[in-house]
């Protein structure tokens, strides 16, 4: 039978295994906050209005050629 000692005793190597055995995961749960992004920022990912362009181009060249 293992003797016992108070936790405030233990050395850091002790007290680490005992938290990590204590300690239990969350699974597939993501314990992160999530919030929905800002609409007034700016956010450089979004596609802008000036993409649009350069993707209708080559189409448009298209149809002058036929």
């Amino acid at each position: 039978m293992k003797k016992f000692v108070p936790k405030e005793k233990l050395s850091k190597k002790a007290k680490r295994e005992l938290n990590l055995a204590n300690r239990i995961t969350w699974g597939a749960v993501n314990p992160v906050t999530k919030k929905p992004a800002n609409p007034k920022v700016y956010n450089r990912k979004k596609v802008q209005n000036g993409d649009d362009l350069f993707h209708s181009e080559p189409s448009f060249l298209c149809l002058i050629c036929t």
